[in-house]
């Protein structure tokens, strides 16, 4: 490997990785970033001017321009970071998850099977295997890497479709890929519209907390930089046609997980109210990541309980880079 073409690296879970990589390895990367509302180049100031990094703005589902770079670049591989994520989003209006997270994905694997790419890295979510249910009947019950793919929002749907694409490209034209899926990220650079960023600053503000149904579901919590260092990890370890699931270990509801930002808040005046769910809530994601841990070495470095106070903290010291975000 010498040169990478990661896609969404403007993103919050592309730009942590974009600065672990280049700290931990000499690889020359390109970062392609459409900048969406979610991509913000202010992510990677830090690396701007780094000798091993370039950054390009386009659209993977734009096959003409993909081409050209693919020929200028000649890359040896591919990390797909690119995604429309939020679900609520995906509800409102799908199009822009079937164009990038289906017909982007196509569009990658084509032009990497055309330029003999050395190997294709498909990053996903814990959301394409649907639902465990209720705790109380499920309990002791995670997604496995076989467990069956059944998405039950437009984004999951639109993220399952990416990867049976990449799945299929394996077997089909024996192209070397690579699938991760994720559990809940959090920590740096992340969105003010995902959940503990989106409370952390209604805390701050003293704004109502709406928070959907009774509170209760739960998500498996995974520190953002631990991700990045499974990905690097599968990305260089894996064989072929691999699915790894990631998982911190950190089973939370979601009013859990309020309680402890107004714990952190603490001299808010916010309340938590009870609003109407959401469509397709699933009741429960919880991860498996034994396979991961056993073949490859890698566990969590970080709980819960130390990183949550750091990303606030990190919140709290760039509030610039929070209004910024919700007003580019």
């Amino acid at each position: 490997m010498k040169k990478i073409l990661v896609t969404g690296g403007a993103g919050f879970i592309g730009s942590n990785f974009v600065h672990h990589i280049l700290a931990e390895r000499d690889y020359q990367i390109v970062n392609l970033d459409k900048l969406t509302y979610a991509g913000n180049l202010e992510n990677l100031r830090a690396v701007e001017d780094h000798p091993n990094y370039k950054f390009v703005q386009g659209d993977i589902a734009d096959e003409a321009f993909m081409r050209d770079l693919f020929a200028a670049e000649k890359f040896d591989g591919v990390i797909n970071f690119a995604a429309e994520t939020h679900v609520d989003r995906s509800i409102a209006d799908s199009s822009p998850f079937i164009r990038t997270n289906i017909l982007g994905t196509h569009v990658l694997l084509e032009l990497s099977r055309e330029f003999g790419i050395k190997k294709y890295h498909q990053v996903s979510t814990d959301e394409v295997y649907g639902d465990l249910g209720d705790p109380s009947e499920s309990a002791g019950v995670y997604f496995t890497e076989t467990t069956p793919l059944a998405p039950n929002c437009p984004y999951a749907a639109a993220k399952t479709g990416g990867d049976l694409l990449v799945k299929s490209w394996e077997e089909t034209y024996d192209m070397h890929t690579i699938i991760t899926r994720c559990s809940n990220n959090y920590g740096p650079y992340q969105f003010p519209e995902k959940l503990i960023p989106f409370f952390l600053f209604r805390a701050m503000n003293n704004e109502d907390l709406p928070l959907y149904g009774d509170g209760k579901n739960i998500r498996d919590w995974l520190y953002v930089l631990d991700h990045c260092e499974a990905i690097l990890l599968a990305f260089e370890k894996s064989n072929s046609g691999e699915v790894w699931n990631i998982g911190g270990h950190n089973e939370k509801t979601n009013l859990e997980i309020v309680d402890q930002i107004l714990g952190q808040v603490s001299d808010s005046t916010s309340e938590i109210k009870f609003v109407e769910d959401r469509k397709a809530h699933d009741r429960r994601y919880a991860m498996d990541a034994s396979k991961i841990e056993r073949e490859l070495g890698w566990k969590p470095k970080h709980t819960f309980e130390e990183a949550l106070p750091k990303t606030i903290e990190w919140y709290l010291a760039n509030r610039e880079w929070v209004e910024g975000s919700l007003n580019q």
